[in-house]
């Protein structure tokens, strides 16, 4: 026996209503459609200029806004929020109306949510080039940009998403529906919290974590966010537009749920395993290994339930390119969430940690997993939003080459790349013990060729994405002078329901054409589960709870238990101007490139010196601890070299460190510190926790001062005179400071110099002796 359904067949345990008459809203899908193409070419270029300017940092001219520094944070965010948050949308708003038999809830708030989520792209794509950051990994946006998207995230698509479901004609909510809510309540909940700042001007806040606090919370988002952003809601457009595309049901209700639930409350812990071996408490990053280690089993059973539902449909494959986008994007998903708890394992990730296999890893989940489920929910959407025929089937087939070979090309040189310095970076000379390759610089060399290979993956992937933009527009350019309509009719819910099992549910609406001759097994009896498919609120609730619980019980101990982060009683917290210096710092981006964190390992301690204490960090916001090490680590830069050489090195690094990949910043060396906008940060600092005193009254003096005490050091060793106003002076002031502190007496304070074998007072010794000569 054969079953059909389609989009607007009522499910046969509907009672009868009152019948209603409806279309659906494909214009504002058309619009996220439009836009997830155009991002997606913006967010490939860019990154297409960042790989270029890595390697080719003179390309720059010598142009802050678009340094590597400035320009990584803007391709990040365009690929996550522009690019797959237009897809996302574009996926949710085509296919919940046709789930919920309903139109959207409000064309209004629909306009308002594109129009408004462009105004936010567009104001990240001006405010970061001109360093305007929080600093903070997929949460650069300044507090203004986050109250925007808390609006239009949360008020107007989640309000509008929630009235849609309430007002549905379709009494189940099918699994795509699931995924669409979580996504949309756990988002909301990780950006208000990671995003709560003490503005100190339009342009710049405090966060209200610091050090270890915010190193945990940032994590908690930053790894959700991948969670959140890139998986559950391409998990729900998996479940929609592959068993569309294959005209085949998903292939085990049972295995989603199960998947859904055990995805939802797991993910959520495993954020830690981004810090191992960091000042981060043991008990933290043990745990988000662990969690870490158990999401293999939901993911592998979203790519298992994704791939099987392909039975029976394999030879469309070979003769479909929507559905080989489909496939290698599952695919992609498999070995990303492989990959993922792989480097969570502590062993592991003390090698790939800081290195390029992160990189690597992260765009084979991005490009492949993200990217090609995209495109071939586009290329199938196409046809239908423009009601004719795609204009080139055979450059649909030839992006899928291309951009196959792109990420290839982009993935292999760079994991190789990872192995390599990882392994560089930790090799001792097992006849003298020390470092093999002593000096950062050295292990350059390796890696820039295969940072060139990426460059070429890069550019097939980029050009990929060119093809899929003129197939688009040339659809477009066929279709008819005035698009049909459709009206469909289905009576409206009744208040009153009763599930008599065995029946179907929604997602049988996924598919025109069921298995035939076989027992589904969908419908088999998941009573305690179907009664919350049709409670939209109630479900809301519970997926809430489940992240929401998960998280109490990583971040309750983390903030209330005191020994988790001890206290230092030399570290103070920074002067004014080694303030105004450390958001040039981070207005530059160089944390992109640069690392806080020295980790208690042989090597590193050899190279760095005395590995990072939770103590030190209690006055930096936002934490600097870095997720990849580009240049050396600067967690004990201070005082290892003078004043001068730091100033000739941000005029021309290579002419201090051959070899280099730093841009000039010699801007720095000309622009003038505003000496004015220093108070607003000392009184942010200190109604943060920071025990300013004088400070507070006399920030402006006391910042001069220091800043013509460095000035004059500068002249004494050759340097320029009347420097003392240049903005270069305050970031001087914060990198000498950095991981001085713990060398002081409280009776003498230790110059910044202070040698890295000091003994640290309340602390415990290294376990291996440090070469306190190891340079950078």
């Amino acid at each position: 026996m054969s079953t059909v359904a389609t989009d607007t067949k009522q499910a046969s345990s509907q009672p009868a209503g009152e019948m209603e008459s409806f279309s659906y809203d494909d214009g504002i899908v058309r619009l996220f459609v439009t836009a997830t193409i155009v991002w997606g070419l913006v967010a490939t270029l860019v990154g297409l200029i960042v790989a270029v300017v890595l390697v080719v940092p003179w390309l720059t001219g010598g142009l802050p806004w678009i340094s590597f520094g400035r320009l990584r944070p803007l391709h990040t965010n365009a690929a996550i929020f522009a690019f797959g948050g237009n897809g996302i949308f574009a996926a949710i708003y085509y296919s919940t109306q046709r789930l919920c038999k309903a139109r959207m809830w409000s064309d209004t708030l629909s306009r308002m949510h594109f129009w408004g989520w462009q105004a936010i792209i567009v104001a990240a794509a001006i405010t970061l080039p001109l360093g305007i950051t929080q600093s903070r990994e997929y949460a650069e946006f300044e507090w203004p940009i986050d109250i925007a998207i808390a609006v239009v995230w949360l008020l107007i698509f989640g309000g509008n998403f929630l009235m849609t479901l309430i007002h549905r004609r379709e009494r189940h909510m099918y699994v795509a529906l699931w995924f669409y809510i979580s996504t949309i309540v756990t988002v909301a909940l990780l950006h208000v919290f990671n995003n709560l700042v003490v503005p100190t001007s339009w342009f710049h806040g405090y966060s209200i974590y610091a050090g270890v606090q915010d190193a945990f919370m940032q994590w908690w988002y930053g790894h959700n966010a991948v969670a959140f952003v890139l998986t559950t809601p391409f998990l729900g457009l998996m479940y929609y537009y592959l068993p569309k595309a294959a005209e085949r049901p998903v292939f085990s209700y049972k295995l989603s749920i199960i998947h859904f639930w055990s995805l939802v409350f797991i993910y959520i812990w495993a954020g830690p395993h981004h810090v191992h071996y960091t000042s981060l408490p043991e008990w933290a990053s043990t745990l988000g290994m662990l969690f870490s280690l158990m999401l293999w089993m939901p993911s592998w059973g979203g790519m298992i339930n994704g791939l099987l539902t392909l039975r029976g449909a394999w030879h469309k494959v070979a003769a479909d390119p929507i559905l080989k986008f489909f496939v290698v994007g599952v695919t992609f998903y498999g070995m990303a969430t492989f990959e993922g708890p792989l480097l969570s394992i502590k062993s592991v990730n003390a090698l790939s940690h800081y290195t390029d296999w992160t990189i690597a890893h992260v765009h084979a989940g991005t490009l492949g997993w993200n990217g090609f489920m995209i495109f071939g929910m586009l290329y199938w959407m196409l046809p239908r939003l423009y009601q004719t025929k795609l204009w080139s089937p055979k450059l649909m087939g030839l992006h899928f080459w291309i951009g196959t070979l792109g990420i290839l090309l982009y993935i292999v040189p760079i994991y190789a790349a990872g192995l390599l310095q990882g392994l560089m970076w930790r090799a001792i000379d097992p006849a003298t013990g020390q470092l093999m390759y002593p000096d950062f610089i050295e292990t350059m060399p390796s890696v820039v060729p295969l940072w060139w290979l990426r460059v070429l993956g890069g550019t097939l992937y980029f050009v990929g994405v060119g093809m899929l933009g003129v197939n688009a527009l040339m659809t477009w350019r066929a279709r008819p002078a005035k698009y049909e309509v459709p009206v469909y009719s289905a009576p409206r819910l009744s208040k009153h329901y009763e599930d008599h099992a065995p029946a179907p549910v929604s997602e049988l609406a996924t598919a025109p054409v069921l298995e035939v001759g076989k027992k589904i097994e969908v419908w088999a009896r998941m009573d305690w589960h179907r009664q919350w498919e049709r409670l939209p609120v109630k479900f809301t609730v519970l997926a809430t709870l489940a992240v929401v619980i998960a998280t109490l019980f990583e971040v309750i101990p983390t903030f209330l238990i005191r020994s988790n982060i001890p206290t230092i009683a030399t570290v103070k917290p920074y002067t004014p101007l080694e303030l105004a210096g450390r958001q040039i710092y981070t207005s530059e981006g160089c944390y992109n490139c640069h690392s806080q964190q020295i980790r208690p390992m042989v090597a590193e301690t050899k190279r760095y010196g005395e590995y990072s204490k939770p103590g030190e960090f209690i006055y930096d916001r936002p934490f600097q601890w870095g997720s990849r090490r580009i240049g050396p680590d600067l967690a004990r830069e201070g005082g290892r070299q003078s004043s001068f050489w730091h100033w000739t090195h941000f005029e021309d690094p290579e002419l201090m460190s051959p070899g280099s990949v730093m841009p000039s910043y010699d801007h720095l060396l000309t622009d003038d510190l505003k000496f004015s906008a220093i108070a607003p940060l000392v009184k942010a600092a200190h109604w943060l926790g920071a025990p300013y005193t004088n400070e507070l009254e006399e920030s402006d003096a006391l910042a001069r001062r220091q800043a013509e005490e460095i000035a004059a050091d500068i002249v004494k060793q050759g340097g320029p005179a009347g420097v003392h106003e240049k903005q270069v002076i305050a970031l001087i002031a914060y990198v000498q400071r950095l991981g001085t502190d713990i060398f002081r007496t409280e009776e003498a304070p230790a110059p910044s110099g202070a040698s890295p074998g000091e003994e640290v007072p309340g602390e415990e010794a290294p376990a291996e002796p440090v070469d306190a000569t190891a340079q950078k």
